[in-house]
């Protein structure tokens, strides 16, 4: 074991190293821009140097494991440890932020608060997904909030404060479910309350009760995920905020849930999955199609892309409630695929706004001659969301397919109508993505805006969307490279908890 405090030190560096930005004068927003991109560029090395020397692969058990007594009073640790679950959402996080941090380089209004903001949530994400204890992850979880909603009632657009205030609502009340459901496994059947993760995950519950704990983290992480029918702050939120805001949203945020669903209500109340998996794949297949189908309604075009996460987040689920090898596996691919491509779309829909001024799909068009290389990039990233051979997104909703259909759990018909179902909406995808870029791209439009200079991606943006579409075509072409981190780990949740019953 390696003994040097790595996880304190990357869960702690981007909050306090943050809180030194309200020392700068205010006027030099240049050095506060490079000082936040230099803590972030620090944090994601420190972390690939940690990963690769001091983590091993086949090992399914968390590793750089610390614990420390934090709380006399009622026995409160900091546990932090990685497994091969959260070694990829954590280095998604550092790559995702440090791109963001790039991308926010157009704010200059209270830029020393936005900086450290955007440092504050990075702590927040790597902390949660990090997080050994119940307790933990929840101040974790909370800690994420506050920085998103002073982002968006800030920075946002003309409905900011009506999207912020729906955001706070939704998600804070959720996070009600999560602390009811953390105390709960905390106080159940042991003289000693213990919010420790292995503890719990070892302990077993009156069927009745799992069940009941069940339901509240999955209303918590419903939220989160968005499932239907929690998700519409999800839209009103990407359609304010600025797009560095998305891309951490669109990139880590929805992740979250997405994370708890597996390490919470997989790992610790298996049983309770087991019952519940049914329904929320009808729950995933459902929200495929809906979500696909109002999409193509929006004007707003990074509502629009809302909805296309959504959608995409349909086939998450199905691939958490598969229990089995490869539909668990595709879920985690999709939650690095998604993530790549939702932050790449949102920073593009933005660097388009902030040329043309115009939010709206309809007063848009034309912007393939003005624009060449916004529109390239565009269009490969729009074709890598609806699942083009040779992207992460196919490889990922295929593996999901897969899963299902080749799961030990589930009758034949059954398998055989999701995937239709499946099927039905990755037909519906092509259809709200190609014509948000025939609306914005083709045809002719005299721009009668006042500020009508046109200007195409300067290096800047460039390099921000040549990195996200980098490893989207790289993940696409070898896949193996994330499942090597998440198979032994996924292999011995399903046989510990799931096949013995």
């Amino acid at each position: 074991t390696n003994s040097f405090p790595w996880l304190t030190i990357f869960v702690v560096l981007p909050i306090s190293a943050g809180s030194l930005i309200f020392l700068f004068p205010h006027k030099g927003n240049k050095v506060i821009r490079w000082y936040t991109l230099y803590i972030c560029i620090l944090e994601f090395l420190l972390m690939t140097y940690a990963f690769v020397y001091y983590f091993q692969l086949n090992d399914p058990l968390s590793q750089l494991t610390e614990n420390y007594k934090w709380i006399q009073f009622f026995d409160f640790y900091w546990r932090l440890g990685i497994d091969g679950l959260s070694i990829a959402p954590i280095l998604l996080t550092g790559f995702i932020t440090t791109l963001a941090t790039l991308a926010a380089w157009p704010v200059t209004r209270d830029s020393r608060l936005f900086h450290f903001l955007m440092l504050a949530m990075y702590s927040g994400q790597i902390g949660l997904f990090s997080s050994q204890d119940l307790l933990l992850f929840f101040i974790m979880w909370e800690l994420e909030l506050i920085p998103v909603y002073v982002l968006l009632s800030m920075w946002g657009g003309k409905k900011r404060l009506y999207s912020a205030t729906k955001f706070i609502l939704y998600t804070a009340g959720s996070s009600i479910f999560l602390l009811i459901g953390a105390l709960g496994i905390a106080l159940y059947g042991s003289n000693q309350p213990t919010f420790n993760f292995e503890t719990s995950a070892n302990q077993s519950y009156p069927a009745a009760l799992e069940i009941l704990f069940y339901i509240v983290f999955l209303i918590a992480f419903a939220v989160k995920l968005p499932i239907i029918p929690f998700h519409t702050w999800l839209p009103d939120t990407h359609g304010e905020a600025h797009y560095s805001t998305c891309m951490l949203l669109a990139g880590i945020l929805l992740k979250m849930g997405a994370y708890g669903l597996i390490r919470i209500n997989m790992e610790l109340l298996p049983r309770a999955h087991s019952i519940f998996s049914p329904y929320l794949i009808i729950v995933g297949a459902i929200q495929i199609i809906y979500a696909a189908s109002t999409s193509p309604g929006q004007r707003n075009l990074k509502k629009r892309i809302a909805y296309s996460s959504v959608s995409h987040m349909g086939f998450l689920i199905i691939g958490i409630s598969s229990i089995s090898d490869m539909g668990l596996n595709g879920a985690v691919l999709q939650i690095v695929s998604h993530g790549f491509i939702g932050a790449a779309l949102f920073f593009l829909a933005g660097t388009g706004y902030d040329r043309i001024r115009l939010a709206y799909l309809d007063e848009m068009g034309g912007l393939a001659a003005p624009m060449p290389k916004i529109f390239t990039m565009f269009s490969i990233l729009s074709l890598a969301s609806l699942a083009l051979p040779g992207m992460s997104g196919f490889f990922a909703e295929l593996i999901i397919f897969f899963g299902i259909i080749t799961g030990p759990k589930y009758l034949l018909i059954s398998k055989i109508l999701i995937t239709f179902v499946m099927a039905v909406g990755m037909i519906l995808t092509p259809i709200y993505l190609l014509s948000m870029l025939r609306q914005m791209f083709y045809g002719y439009k005299l721009f009668t805006a006042p500020n009508s200079y046109f200007f195409d991606a300067g290096p800047r943006e460039l390099f921000v969307s040549i990195s996200l579409l980098l490893p989207v075509i790289g993940i696409g072409i070898y896949p193996d490279f994330i499942f090597s981190l998440s198979v032994d780990k996924i292999e011995t949740l399903l046989s510990n908890y799931f096949y013995s019953f």
